[in-house]
């Protein structure tokens, strides 16, 4: 690609995209094969070296907790594989919504690569699924979901079990991008001086740093790098992977993606997809300032109009009492709470 930026004076990142995963809780898991075809093959193009697909959620979790998705995962996963030349398709997994025969399904269907992801405090929830992909000849890249949680070296301790269990990359992820670039720097170099295993970076764009961020976790020594086509995402959406693009490029980093080809499949294959602009907010903004999980932004809207009180009454509270992924149902406790009503079992007729 030919530009007036100084590229490759720092190194190289890999970047990774998660529009055909992420990008689902934006489209209500409702992206059909063709558009992950269509999709695909443009990062293909570009260069992009490892593409994420299916439920939004990740592997397993269409249902009516999390929504259905348009197709079944391994479905997504053959389309994309279908799709590219080059890349390599991952899944995510997360451990309690995805099992190992679903792993081997998308695994039949065509992936290389993939992402467990655990909460930031139980990495021994990620052993099994690591050590069994790692045997079946998988890369694996480990998530330390809503990393802000924990202070760097906490944060390190965990990366190093997940480390010890093989895998191949360790996640700092900010899922409710509630940091900022001295925080997300931090917790990069932490783990960078605890662990042997490639360091990579997942920002949401919450608090509108999430650019920002990804550079300041490539400067302390993460090399992959998540991003998604027009920032599509949960929330106010991920680091933009075109706008990641170009701006590695500037900042002295080679990236060897091909800017011109992402930033047309964002423009004419993902945009026309979208429902609504990606965007921070207030409810967006709300949730990165309470540091709560960034899949719990429709549900929250949703809470709040059927209760008559505000979303950001809702997501204080919730991050007042510490939710993570996977504690959906608090949102309407806490909506209900707040609206001042109670419900109790009615009282069962003697027979």
């Amino acid at each position: 690609m030919t530009t007036t930026a100084t590229t490759g004076t720092k190194g190289t990142v890999t970047l990774v995209d998660t529009t055909l995963r992420d990008g689902m809780s934006s489209v209500s898991h409702k992206f059909t094969t063709q558009n992950v075809a269509d999709i695909a093959a443009g990062l293909d193009r570009a260069g992009v070296p490892t593409i994420e697909v299916a439920h939004g959620i990740g592997l397993g979790a269409s249902s009516i907790q999390y929504g259905f998705a348009a197709a079944t995962d391994p479905e997504y996963v053959r389309a994309a594989v279908d799709a590219v030349d080059n890349a390599d398709i991952a899944v995510l997994y997360v451990p309690g919504i995805a099992t190992l025969t679903e792993l081997q399904g998308a695994i039949d269907a065509g992936i290389k690569t993939v992402r467990v992801a655990v909460h930031c405090t139980e990495a021994d929830c990620g052993q099994q699924p690591v050590e069994w992909a790692k045997a079946k000849g998988l890369n694996v890249m480990c998530f330390l979901m809503m990393s802000h949680k924990l202070e760097p070296d906490a944060l390190a301790e965990q990366a190093a079990a997940l480390d010890s269990y093989g895998a191949d990359v360790v996640y700092v992820v900010d899922s409710a991008g509630a940091m900022v670039p001295d925080q997300a720097g931090a917790r990069v170099a932490a783990l960078r001086s605890a662990i042997g295993a490639d360091i990579g970076f997942h920002a949401h764009n919450n608090l509108g740093v999430g650019v920002a961020n990804a550079l300041a976790a490539a400067d302390n020594g993460a090399t992959f790098i998540d991003g998604s086509l027009r920032g599509l995402g949960a929330s106010a959406g991920n680091a933009q992977t075109e706008v990641l693009a170009a701006a590695f490029e500037r900042a002295g980093w080679e990236t060897n993606v091909d800017l011109y080809p992402l930033i047309d499949t964002a423009e004419h294959v993902v945009a026309p997809l979208m429902t609504e602009p990606q965007i921070v907010d207030e409810t967006a903004l709300i949730l990165g300032y309470a540091g709560v999980y960034s899949t719990f932004f429709h549900p929250t809207k949703r809470a709040a109009k059927k209760f008559g009180v505000s979303t950001r009454e809702i997501l204080l509270e919730l991050g007042r009492r510490g939710v993570i992924g996977g504690q959906e149902d608090m949102i309407i406790d806490v909506a209900t709470e707040l609206a001042g009503r109670t419900y109790s079992t009615p009282a069962v007729a003697a027979v």
